[in-house]
Order: C-alpha cells, then structure tokens, then sequence
C-alpha cells in the first residue's frame, strides 16, 4: 500500500515576499533561504522568476541587483618612448564575474598601487 501525499501547499502573496526579500539580502544564497521557509529551492527560484506568483505584483524584486559601478583612478598614459615592462617584470591580474572577465597588466614597480586598486576593486 502506497502512503498518501500530503496536499499541495498554498502561499500568501505576502509570505512570497517575504522569501524573496529574504534572497535579496547581501550575501544570502536561494537553497539556504528555501531551508529556512521549509520550501524547495527550485520553487523559490521559480518565484524569483516571476513564475507562480499570480497575477498581482509582489513588492520585492524579482530581477537581481544591477551591478554597481566602480570608479578608478588610473595612472597617466606612458609617453610612446617609455619603456613598457616585460611579462616578467609585472603583475598579471585576470578577474572573472559571471560572463564579464578583465586581464590587468601591472608594472611591478607599482606593486602597491595595484595592491590599493585591488582593495578598492574587492571590498
């Protein structure tokens, strides 16, 4: 004999929202918030989407926060007669983020100047 399944569960618009303010928080990430409600992360992430929220609006937002944009001060542009530092005299910085990806080229005479920029960068 076959145990019976429990019934589906119906959430309030307001509990919907209070999930996903809950994933919009810094840091937060979908399948600890969804074992925090007792829900399956793919539902959130379903909700997050927009999907099986009704046809009224929730207040939370759905999309993610657009990335924020970073100021930076780089040094003056070398003259063309300048000598430019061989691969072995620099600093090689590859940075990736989702599908933006970023290769520096630091002289290493200015160790700490791209040692600030990469504090600046990642704090």
């Amino acid at each position: 004999m076959h145990s019976k399944e429990a019934p589906r569960r119906r959430h309030s618009l307001e509990f919907k929202e209070r999930v996903l303010a809950a994933c919009a928080e810094p840091g937060a990430s979908v399948a600890a918030v969804a074992r925090l409600f007792e829900l399956n992360d793919n539902l959130v992430h379903q909700w997050r989407r927009g999907r099986g929220v009704g046809t009224a609006k929730l207040t939370a937002p759905l999309a993610r926060k657009a990335p924020e944009f970073v100021e930076l001060s780089l040094p003056a542009p070398t003259p063309p007669q300048a000598k430019v530092a061989a691969p072995s005299e620099s600093i090689r910085v590859e940075l990736k983020r989702g599908s933006l990806g970023v290769n520096v080229l630091w002289p290493l005479s200015a160790a700490g100047d791209c040692a600030a920029w990469l504090r600046e960068l990642l704090r």
